[in-house]
């Protein structure tokens, strides 16, 4: 009797053992679970701001690259008009400084163009003087004669002084239309010494005042 007590209370206790390490093993395993899915969810609203984070860094770059092209772009455009700006501002200055230096070469020539009336005048009073009365004879043409042939020197020093220079073509020499005007033509009568096209006859030398013709020579040209 007393054997089988004991056996009972060995069977009691072995299921009380077993039934407590079943408990344990629930626990632990209920443990990790949970801590498992604790730690799935507090890692999805991290993962979820790390997503987020790096949209927001992708389209900062973006509109960082778009304000960049468009700062070039700008840089570009107004590189372009200030570029334009000084070439403009040297045509300007280039233009300014001609009519400047035009203005100085060339202001005095419509008062050149009144003296170029008083020197034919004087030429034609010299050329006018008959040669064969300049005698001792007759002192009064004879001073008469020298003192406007001096007066006409001088005009033509005074011209050349400023840039005034006679055009006085040659005959044989070649027609030319910036510094010629053909008043008539005249037959060739010498093929060997007359060309066509060239001066014959200068009817009134003209005058170039620096580079530009003042007046023209008049001239008559061979006919072809």
């Amino acid at each position: 009797m007393a054997t089988s007590t004991t056996v009972m209370r060995a069977v009691g206790l072995s299921t009380r053992l077993s039934r407590s390490l079943l408990s344990s093993r629930s626990s632990r395993c209920s443990s990790r679970m949970s801590t498992k899915a604790d730690k799935t969810e507090a890692e999805e609203p991290v993962q979820k701001e790390a997503g987020q984070t790096q949209e927001n860094e992708v389209k900062a770059a973006e509109q960082m690259t778009a304000q960049v092209k468009k700062l070039e772009e700008d840089i570009k455009e107004m590189k372009d008009k200030h570029l334009r700006a000084l070439a403009e501002s040297e045509n300007l200055r280039r233009r300014m400084t001609k009519q400047v230096d035009d203005a100085k070469l060339y202001g005095i020539q419509g008062f050149c163009k009144d003296l170029l009336e008083v020197s034919d005048i004087l030429s034609t009073a010299v050329t006018a003087v008959p040669k064969e009365e300049l005698k001792d004879s007759n002192p009064h043409l004879v001073s008469l004669y020298e003192g406007l042939n001096m007066t006409e020197s001088q005009l033509v020093k005074v011209f050349k002084k400023h840039g005034l220079e006679s055009i006085s073509p040659k005959e044989g020499e070649k027609f030319d239309p910036n510094i010629h005007e053909a008043l008539f033509q005249v037959p060739i009568q010498a093929k060997e010494t007359q060309e066509a096209d060239t001066v014959a006859i200068v009817q009134k030398i003209g005058f170039r005042l620096h580079s530009r013709t003042l007046r023209p020579a008049l001239v008559g040209v061979f006919k072809s």
